[in-house]
């Protein structure tokens, strides 16, 4: 790849350089705040297609973050197509994707009402994912579903919002449908479906962070063991109930004006 040059005499200082201005805390707590603030360097054309990013030290220096949120941040990038990561190497900045016919940039998803469209969307498509996926499913896939909730579980004790491994599940499901429709619809919205990678649910829930993501892990369980059980309806039925519970917890915790990123 050529060596690309940059068009103004004064280039913006990196990462963790000296000189870069204090920053103000963003909403969506401090992965959310990588999140955005790598973006817009993308945005704006301060990280161009075939950049690598800063390192996860540099980055964990500017934002005084540690490298559970350094990485998780980076996995929401790589999961909506940003960036892509190639292990030993680093994380690339990826072409924007084409999407002519369905696209999310004009809304705003930290809004607690568009992601409750976004559940509503999601009922609609993985209700019938999980039917599909108990009725088509093999036991490699079972497997990787596994995983993605045993990962889940060892995140509650890591003080963060398992949005990887919540969406890694969700993504198996899709996957074992077999039909490749799902999946890629599922790929393209990325972890921005999940509402804790924008709203703050869990620490705003009454009942803790802890027993609120044990509840979650309660629903994910009952969806894997109907598709264990290749038992479609029960999928479907407790595919909806998830996310119809991701719902209605979401709605009391605007009712209640607590889903408020902190």
């Amino acid at each position: 790849m050529e060596s690309r040059q940059t068009p103004s005499a004064t280039p913006p200082p990196p990462l963790g350089a000296a000189g870069v201005a204090t920053r103000v805390r963003r909403p969506g707590g401090l992965v959310g705040e990588i999140v955005s603030s790598l973006g817009e360097r993308v945005q704006q054309g301060l990280l161009q297609v075939g950049d690598k990013l800063p390192s996860e030290t540099e980055i964990m220096a500017q934002f005084e973050v540690s490298r559970t949120v350094v990485r998780e941040a980076l996995s929401r990038l790589q999961a909506a197509g940003v960036v892509e990561t190639r292990h030993g190497i680093g994380t690339f900045v990826l072409p924007p994707r084409e999407s002519a016919n369905f696209s999310l940039g004009s809304v705003d998803l930290a809004m607690v009402s568009d992601v409750i469209a976004l559940l509503e969307l999601r009922i609609s498509l993985e209700t019938e994912a999980a039917g599909l996926a108990a009725q088509r499913r093999t036991d490699a896939q079972l497997a990787l579903m596994q995983a993605a909730l045993d990962e889940f579980q060892a995140a509650l004790g890591q003080d963060n919002d398992a949005v990887p491994s919540d969406f890694a599940f969700h993504m198996e499901v899709a996957r074992a449908t077999h039909n490749r429709h799902f999946a890629d619809l599922m790929g393209y919205l990325g972890t921005m479906v999940i509402p804790r990678a924008r709203i703050n649910t869990a620490q705003a829930a009454p009942e803790g962070r802890i027993n609120y993501l044990q509840k979650v892990h309660g629903e994910h369980e009952s969806i894997l063991n109907a598709i264990r059980n290749l038992d479609p309806e029960a999928a479907r039925a407790a595919m909806r109930t998830h996310l119809s519970n991701s719902r209605e917890r979401l709605r009391k915790a605007q009712s209640n004006d607590s889903a408020t990123p902190t």
